[in-house]
C-alpha cells in the first residue's frame, strides 16, 4: 500500500511539473527561422521589437530548418511564428504554381487564403523586401548581360554553379534551363556560402544568387533580371499561428508596425555584416532597429 501511495505521489508530482512547463511554454511566443544568415537576423528583429513594444515573453529557436521542417513545427505548435517568402509558401508548401509575372499582391492573397484554410496560420504584412533569385556573375569576367535571356546565347561556354538543393527543386535548374533554353557546358554543386566565393574566384561563371545577399555588393558581382518571370514573387512576410494571435492580442498590430520597414538594400547590408564582417545577428538586428528609430538604445 505504501509503495502504491509513493508511486501515485510521484506520478502526481510529475504531472504537475509537466503541466507547469506546458503553461510556461504557452506564455512564450516562440520564433524560429531557417539555417542561413537572413533567417538568423529576422527572428532577432521580430523578437527584439516585440519585447520592446509589449510585455510578452519571446524565445528564439534559431536555425530550426527549411520549410519542410518549419511548416510541420508551426502546424503542431512547436513554434509560433517565423518569416516566410510568399513564393516558397505558394509552391513548396501549398503546391500551387504562380503564373508568370503574377503580382506580389496576388501571390500574397493566395498564400493567405491557403495557409488559413490548411494550417490556421495568418500571413501578416510584408516587411518591405523581396529575396528572389538573380543570375549573378563577376563584373570583370567578360560577360555582359542585363537579363537571364541575355545569358542564353553564350551559356554553352559557361559553367553554372549552384547549391545542391537548386538542382533538386521542381522550380530549380532543370525547369529554369528549359524555360530559358540554357545549355551550360557544365554544372557544379556547392554549399550556398561557398557558391559566392566560387564565382568570385572564377571557378564558375554564373550562380543563382539571392538578391539580398550582401556578397553581391561586396564581391562586386553583376546581377540579371528574370525577364520571363520564371520565379514567383518571394516577398518576406512574418507568419503566425491564429491561436497565438488570439492569445496575444497586441501581437498582430505590433509586428505589422514593421511592414515596409526593411528595404532590399538594408537587408543586404545586414547580411553582409554577418557573412563578411562576422558580426553577431543579434547585434546586427539591434543596430538596425535603433538606427531606424524603431527601438531605443
Amino acid at each position: 500500500m505504501k509503495k502504491i501511495s509513493t508511486l501515485l505521489a510521484i506520478v502526481i508530482m510529475a504531472a504537475v511539473f509537466s503541466a507547469g512547463c506546458g503553461n510556461d511554454n504557452k506564455d512564450t511566443i516562440v520564433i524560429s527561422g531557417k539555417k542561413w544568415t537572413e533567417q538568423y537576423i529576422l527572428p532577432e528583429i521580430l523578437s527584439q521589437y516585440i519585447q520592446a513594444k509589449t510585455d510578452y515573453k519571446v524565445k528564439v529557436k534559431e536555425g530550426l530548418g527549411e520549410v519542410s521542417i518549419l511548416t510541420p513545427a508551426l502546424d503542431k505548435g512547436d513554434i509560433d511564428m517565423y518569416v516566410e517568402y510568399t513564393g516558397t509558401g505558394l509552391e513548396a508548401v501549398l503546391k500551387d504554381k504562380a503564373k508568370p509575372g503574377e503580382s506580389s499582391e496576388d501571390v500574397l492573397k493566395k498564400v493567405r487564403e491557403g495557409y488559413k484554410k490548411k494550417y490556421k496560420v495568418d500571413w501578416l504584412e510584408p516587411l518591405g523586401f523581396e529575396n528572389t533569385y538573380t543570375l549573378a556573375y563577376k563584373k570583370d569576367s567578360g560577360i555582359d548581360a542585363k537579363t537571364f535571356s541575355d545569358l542564353v546565347p553564350d551559356s554553352s561556354s559557361m559553367t553554372f554553379g549552384a547549391p545542391h538543393q537548386f538542382y533538386e527543386r521542381a522550380d530549380g535548374y532543370d525547369a529554369m534551363a528549359k524555360a530559358y533554353g540554357f545549355k551550360f557546358k557544365d554544372q557544379k554543386s556547392f554549399d550556398p556560402n561557398v557558391m559566392y566565393d566560387a564565382v568570385k574566384n572564377g571557378d564558375v561563371d554564373v550562380i543563382p544568387a539571392f538578391t539580398t545577399d550582401g556578397r553581391i555588393q561586396r564581391y562586386d558581382l553583376a546581377t540579371t533580371k528574370d525577364d520571363l518571370g520564371f520565379f514567383p514573387k518571394y516577398d518576406a512576410v512574418p507568419i503566425v499561428r491564429e491561436d497565438v494571435l488570439k492569445k496575444f492580442p497586441k501581437l498582430k498590430d505590433v509586428v505589422n508596425q514593421l511592414a515596409g520597414k526593411i528595404s532590399e538594400a538594408e537587408m543586404s547590408e545586414m547580411n553582409a555584416k554577418v557573412d563578411i564582417d562576422h558580426q553577431d545577428p543579434k547585434k546586427v538586428a539591434k543596430d538596425f532597429l535603433i538606427k531606424k528609430g524603431l527601438i531605443k538604445k
